[in-house]
């Protein structure tokens, strides 16, 4: 098996900032993939700027937790507060997807919304994800796979990142990313029994919003056979809608990394391309 490496960024459509972050990093740097917000505030936008970058392939960035759903609040009273958002809370959200059948009935419709939507922008579906991961959820899981098939869903990122890596460029594994990585095994069993392709090791769980040249440089070398997905959150400034929500990330820092002639030249020393 032959080292491959996969440079995609999230949060494609949550403001123009973020878009322009990551158009710059495609058009002028090493990101190959984008995940789509379809609710987000500038999905219109981050549209507009994949079909001017034909080569960026984009997937849905599915969003069940943190953020806006597509379909009305009345449709969907049990997931979304009156304006439409999902709450910020994991362990109830993960309880009411898992025991509650009127909640999981709801979350389908959304989750088939949310596809809807992403092929009703005319973009070919590349892939997808989920916000914070949600997807590990066994019942988000497997509803994005079910559901995705039904919209010829090729692939599905798998949040795997291998503690024996992250230790050899000093990063000690915690008892939860251990437990994370052996969780990750159910989802991807689920994509892989609906004929669906998956990443091998994805990194920049351990460094989210955090990837700095240093790191990255420290990981190329270590980088293990399989297709490995390195995701980023790229931003051209910082507005209100980052600070709000991420503001601790070094989003322009990040866009920087995906332009560095360093990381350029350590991957073509590794013999490795990105995309």
């Amino acid at each position: 098996m032959t080292r491959r490496v996969l440079f995609t960024a999230d949060d494609f459509g949550l403001s123009e900032a973020v878009n322009e972050g990551i158009e710059q990093a495609h058009r002028d740097g090493m990101l190959a993939a984008a995940s789509l917000m379809v609710a987000g505030a500038a999905a219109a936008d981050a549209v507009l700027r994949a079909r001017r970058n034909p080569r960026l392939r984009v997937g849905l960035h599915l969003v069940v937790i943190e953020g806006p759903a597509v379909l009305p609040p009345p449709a969907i009273p049990d997931l979304v507060d009156a304006r439409g958002q999902f709450p910020s809370e994991p362990l109830r959200l993960g309880i009411a997807y898992f025991f509650r059948p009127r909640v999981r009935r709801q979350l389908a419709a959304e989750i088939r919304a949310q596809f809807a939507a992403f092929a009703a922008t005319g973009l070919k579906l590349d892939h997808a994800d989920a916000h914070k991961h949600m997807h590990l959820h066994p019942t988000v899981g497997d509803l994005l796979v079910r559901i995705g098939g039904e919209f010829g869903l090729p692939g599905v990122r798998v949040p795997a990142e291998p503690s024996a890596v992250m230790a050899a460029c000093g990063v000690r594994a915690t008892v939860g990313a251990r437990a994370l990585h052996a969780w990750s095994r159910l989802l991807r069993g689920q994509a892989r029994r609906a004929g669906m392709a998956t990443n091998d090791a994805m990194f920049g769980l351990a460094w989210t919003g955090h990837m700095t040249e240093d790191r990255l440089l420290r990981l190329i070398p270590h980088l293990p056979d399989g297709l490995n997905e390195i995701y980023f959150h790229p931003a051209a400034c910082r507005d209100a809608t980052i600070d709000a929500l991420m503001p601790d990330y070094e989003h322009a820092g990040e866009l920087a990394v995906l332009c560095s002639p360093a990381v350029r030249a350590a991957l073509r020393q590794e013999g490795l391309a990105p995309g």
